[in-house]
């Protein structure tokens, strides 16, 4: 029903991905900053106005990231909550708290109102052009030719949808680590230029995107396994970020863990289009909480996302003490 930059290969994937690219360079990157930390700003404060507890995914996480991305695409905030649900139902077809219904026919509609709502974001668009990434989406052509009704509303899709819930994920699931290990806390307090790295430890610890399936081009042997031609491969990436000949120690949660070659973007030509987004985002966030950050602990048990795909934590109770 959908086909992403995730589902398709060259030549179409080069010329469809680069529609989008210039909206996540450096520059544009460095121009969306001041709004990031703002944002991140934004959802600091609004832990200290919920008090001293919050269940974190549902009152923080789930909306930081989501306002970003939107704001990028130059949706309305009055369709944010929209895009939320959607999403969540899209990536919850597992869960039966997140899932909408139990038959396929149920989730088919969850990508019938994706449909509808960027068709007519599409139109809207078209008629009148803005400076957003949505108009430059909507205006695109490929030989000439403006992109389907398929390929567009995928492309929108894709953005709008993992553009916020993985790195919600890794937020959530990064404070969450944090907690767990608050000698690993301390040493981030005391040593604010471990943030890169540590945001990439979040990455790995997390990772978001849990497979992908591929088809194999060729025959090829792996470590005495031959994939055949044609076959479909798993590539587990919680299992590739912890690989012990890359890692070493890989289940121990280390914010100075370098190098970190982790695979959670991705590798090769489908490499995570937003991942310098993502990096920001997550580094913003934490450098707004930790320096008013007095104390934090567990206020209930944390509960995962039941999935296969996408997803991480959906509620995670805390208890904090916050200055300022």
């Amino acid at each position: 029903a959908l086909r992403t930059l995730v589902h398709i290969d060259d030549p179409d994937h080069r010329v469809i991905r680069a529609i989008g690219a210039d909206w996540f360079r450096p520059k544009a990157m460095r121009e969306l900053q001041p709004r990031v930390r703002e944002l991140a700003r934004r959802y600091v404060d609004r832990m200290a106005i919920l008090g001293d507890s919050c269940d974190f995914v549902q009152q923080v996480a789930v909306h930081y990231p989501l306002y970003v991305i939107l704001s990028l695409l130059g949706l309305p905030e009055t369709d944010f909550d929209r895009m939320l649900k959607l999403t969540q139902e899209l990536f919850g077809g597992d869960d039966s708290e997140m899932r909408r219904g139990e038959t396929p026919e149920e989730l088919l509609q969850v990508l019938t109102e994706f449909f509808a709502y960027f068709q007519d974001l599409t139109k809207s668009r078209r008629a009148n052009p803005t400076d957003d990434l949505a108009s430059a989406i909507a205006n695109a052509k490929v030989d000439g030719e403006p992109l389907n009704d398929l390929d567009i509303t995928s492309y929108y899709v894709i953005v709008a949808t993992a553009g916020h819930d993985t790195t919600s994920s890794t937020v959530s699931g990064g404070l969450h680590a944090l907690i767990e290990n608050p000698d690993q806390l301390r040493r981030l307090r005391d040593d604010p230029s471990l943030m890169p790295l540590a945001v990439d430890e979040m990455i790995r610890w997390v990772t978001p995107v849990k497979e992908f399936m591929r088809t194999a081009t060729q025959d090829y042997e792996l470590r005495g396994v031959t994939i055949r031609e044609g076959e479909s491969v798993l590539l587990s990436y919680p299992s590739a970020n912890r690989d012990e000949e890359v890692f070493d120690d890989p289940f121990r949660f280390d914010v100075g863990r370098d190098p970190n070659k982790h695979l959670a973007f991705g590798f090769g030509v489908h490499y995570c289009l937003g991942a310098a987004l993502a990096r920001m985002e997550v580094g913003a966030f934490f450098e707004e909480l930790l320096p008013r950050l007095e104390s934090i602990e567990l206020d209930g048990a944390p509960e995962s996302t039941a999935t296969t795909f996408v997803g991480g934590l959906k509620r995670l109770p805390i208890h904090y003490e916050l200055r300022g």
